[in-house]
């Protein structure tokens, strides 16, 4: 690893070295919760699997009964185990790093993906199994977990961005929300909003640098381009955090975030009390509301992000988590088959949704019949959900995910976002060039 990658690696990730000071790899004793299949059938291959989240075992617990149920020459003893999301994430570098001690399969959040790309790949690529299938996927999701044309990491969820909208306060403003077709619409609307109800229609991240981003990617942009070019100041950018920041003391539609950001409990509570009218989130955040915002039941109904302009983009692919095989399995085939099983067959996408409630990535399961059951989200949030997937799955870009993507979050979060939406002491386009400059000094170091 060069001196670039291990400042930036030092910069998004100090605890590495705090949790891995004892230079120790993680071992089964120190996982939160360990799940085993199979232990009582005789003569089955044990694979090993490492997640940070807890419910992503149950996806593999369920994947596991039914492999050796479908396959009883080619049984699994599956020890599934669940660690800290940082702990994971650094003992699991460090273990392909030193070249013993990972598991044989493996979760892997997206925006950590980037250090286990660097140089030669200690992963095994599943060109094999993903090859057949990707024109049923919504390939983007497959190419953040790609290099030079192989496929390392099984995608979890489309993570396409929606807007949630609070029908209630739109029904009180006699607001349809599906005659908002552009941000221009939104902005009327939210101005109809504000005048019938008092309430704003809108409220804007100053402390997590998703929310942005969704919108940039939906804009035709991103931090990065596809070489890994730093493009921090692209004019699609300054467009987009100079409208959050009009949403706000412009059109006077907006306001701050309270905790200033979508996962803080102050915010939790503030949407619960219906004191905004939308929020663009991914559509893996429908289990926030259901967990957090119980006042919501039945008031909340999702439709397609605004496009920047008639006819442009209506979401984007955000959040994710990339499902590995290490090169330390002692099982390549069998680790490589069970993972496309649990990720990539027909099957596993239907359980994505029935276990998980993600969208899955496998866009031709969408009208299958099990996503036409009766569940908890449809009850809270209606039954157009996968209507509005089916209708945005060609609107969803690739983002690029980089060695350098922790401190550009970073920079975003501490300096860009309060410059320009909280203290106001830099327009956008001044916030994101100067943002630019401080990351391209510091990548040359």
């Amino acid at each position: 690893m060069n001196r670039k990658s291990i400042v930036y690696l030092l910069i998004g990730f100090v605890s590495l070295f705090l949790v891995a000071c004892g230079g120790s790899s993680t071992s089964s004793s120190d996982a939160e919760e360990t799940t085993v299949v199979g232990d009582d059938i005789e003569g089955a291959t044990e694979l090993t699997f490492w997640t940070f989240a807890g419910q992503h075992v149950n996806l593999f617990e369920d994947a596991a009964i039914s492999w050796n149920e479908e396959f009883p020459d080619r049984p699994i003893k599956l020890v599934a185990e669940t660690y800290p999301y940082d702990q994971m994430h650094n003992n699991l570098l460090l273990a392909l790093q030193s070249g013993s001690g990972a598991p044989d399969i493996a979760d892997i959040e997206v925006s950590r993906f980037p250090n286990y790309l660097q140089g030669v790949p200690q992963l095994l690529p599943m060109n094999e199994h993903v090859e057949p299938v990707i024109d049923k996927f919504v390939e983007a999701r497959f190419n953040i977990y790609a290099k030079d044309g192989s496929y390392y990491g099984m995608p979890t969820h489309v993570g396409a961005s929606v807007m949630y909208y609070n029908t209630e306060i739109l029904d009180e403003a006699g607001v349809d929300p599906e005659s908002i077709k552009t941000w221009d619409d939104f902005v009327e609307a939210g101005k109809q909003v504000v005048e019938k109800t008092g309430k704003k229609m809108f409220s804007v991240a100053t402390d997590d640098h998703l929310p942005i981003h969704q919108l940039i990617s939906q804009n035709g942009s991103d931090f990065f381009d596809a070489n890994g070019n730093l493009t921090l100041d692209d004019p699609r950018n300054i467009e987009v955090l100079q409208f959050l920041h009009d949403l706000v003391y412009v059109h006077e539609i907006a306001e701050l975030m309270p905790g200033g950001q979508p996962h803080a409990e102050e915010y939790y509570s503030y949407m619960n009390e219906g004191s905004v009218a939308a929020l663009a989130m991914p559509m893996w955040y429908m289990g926030r509301f259901i967990d957090n915002m119980p006042d919501l039941d039945g008031k909340i109904t999702v439709q397609p992000l605004p496009a920047w302009e008639e006819g442009g983009f209506r979401s984007a692919g955000m959040g994710g988590t990339g499902t590995v095989v290490t090169n330390q399995t002692d099982h390549e085939e069998l680790a490589k088959d069970f993972l496309a099983y649990a990720k990539l067959s027909e099957r596993a996408n239907e359980k994505l949704w029935t276990i998980l409630g993600f969208d899955p990535p496998r866009w031709d399961v969408w009208d299958n019949d099990v996503f036409k059951e009766d569940n908890a989200f449809y009850q809270y949030f209606g039954d157009n959900i996968f209507e509005v997937l089916l209708d945005v799955r060609d609107e969803i870009n690739s983002i690029s995910i980089t060695e350098n993507t922790p401190a550009v979050a970073n920079e975003m979060t501490t300096n860009v976002l309060n410059e320009v939406l909280r203290q106001q002491s830099h327009s956008a386009e001044e916030a994101l060039k100067k943002a630019q400059q401080t990351i391209e000094s510091n990548m040359q170091e």
